[in-house]
């Protein structure tokens, strides 16, 4: 099973822009010296108090200098808010420094209000993305080629450079409402989730979706291939491991309350009653839920009994911690947390 981490390059209280970037690459160089697997980007944009990663290319391009061994994913590029042809072209890039470490996951966004201050309709995030998503993976191909559609009008574009690995490098696709599990199946293609508006019996439900419309479309194997982002923490003892993160993980999701609320009514999101009952459940989430449900704290001996139930009832082939999500736990204690999933946990998973 491949062991990653989850960065936004969130911005504590009080630092600096600089010193965040360097807190962030900071882990990253822990995390390829206690060999970890791979490390996957977010994408936030016009919060300059809680994250620096507005643009996850670049910082894709800066890891892929500074590590050798380590892949760096997107998680997830959005693709609507810009040309298509230049993510295709930066995309590449990245996967020709990083000589083939380089995954690409892809999705269109929750975050309405970036769509506003770019100017993109939300409401067309769905067939904006669909779209993008075509026109790359026709760039990649190297070739010269024409599209035409509703949102994009190419002549004659040859894309450079082509990327490293060929065809591409590998796709992802995030899903985080009910009805996106099965088009993804269907489509072929591996799948990210988290666990953000979900909880481990949702994963379960849509999961079953998902391998089901992988079979019955003729993919190789029989479970499609399934990668997790769960907000982690790892201590000592469970007495640490309980008490340390609970304000910041309780943070964590009075902030995701508070973004599926803005969403709220709005066009191209998922069907309001289904995103109402999101809110709802966030609104009385007790701290005793959020740690059945929600996130994977524990001893390594607990993380790693949990990481095994999970790996058997959804299928998974990466799991991906989000170790700060709440961005309010200490610097050392992120660190320590990093040092026993890769010392203590994952060599069992190996």
């Amino acid at each position: 099973m491949d062991f990653g981490v989850f960065l936004d390059f969130i911005r504590r209280r009080g630092y600096s822009q600089e010193e965040t970037f360097r807190e962030s690459f900071d882990l990253i160089d822990l995390g390829e010296e206690m060999g970890l697997d791979s490390v996957w980007l977010g994408e936030m944009h016009f919060n300059p108090n809680r994250s620096v990663l507005s643009a996850p290319i670049v910082v894709a391009s800066s890891i892929a200098t500074r590590t050798k061994r380590m892949r760096v994913g997107m998680a997830v590029q959005v693709l609507p808010l810009i040309s298509p042809l230049r993510i295709a072209e930066e995309a590449a890039t990245v996967d020709q420094i990083s000589e083939g470490r380089f995954e690409f996951g892809v999705g269109r966004s929750g975050n309405a209000r970036a769509y506003d201050i770019m100017g993109v309709p939300y409401e067309e995030s769905r067939e904006r993305f669909q779209e993008a998503l075509d026109i790359i993976l026709e760039a990649w191909k190297g070739e010269p080629f024409s599209y035409h559609g509703q949102f994009n009008n190419i002549e004659g574009a040859t894309v450079s450079p082509a990327p490293y690995q060929k065809p591409h490098p590998p796709i992802r696709l995030a899903s985080t409402t009910d009805d996106s599990f099965a088009r993804v199946g269907r489509l072929g293609y591996p799948i990210f989730l988290s666990m953000r508006g979900m909880d481990i019996e949702d994963l379960e439900r849509n999961m079953v979706d998902y391998r089901k419309a992988w079979k019955e479309n003729g993919h190789p194997g029989d479970a499609g291939d399934v990668s997790v982002r769960f907000p982690v923490y790892i201590a000592e003892t469970e007495r640490e491991a309980m008490e340390e993160p609970k304000e910041s993980i309780e943070a964590y999701f009075a902030r995701m309350r508070e973004i599926f609320e803005e969403g709220l009514g709005r066009s191209g999101s998922e069907p309001a009653v289904a995103r109402e009952d999101r809110v709802k459940r966030l609104e009385k989430l007790s701290y005793g839920e959020i740690l059945e449900t929600k996130v994977i704290f524990g001893t390594p001996d607990r993380v790693a009994d949990r990481l095994t139930q999970f790996k058997e009832t959804l299928g998974l082939t990466g799991f991906t911690a989000e170790l700060n999500p709440g961005g309010l736990l200490p610097k050392e204690a992120v660190e320590r947390s990093l040092k026993l999933l890769t010392q203590e946990v994952m060599p069992a998973f190996k």
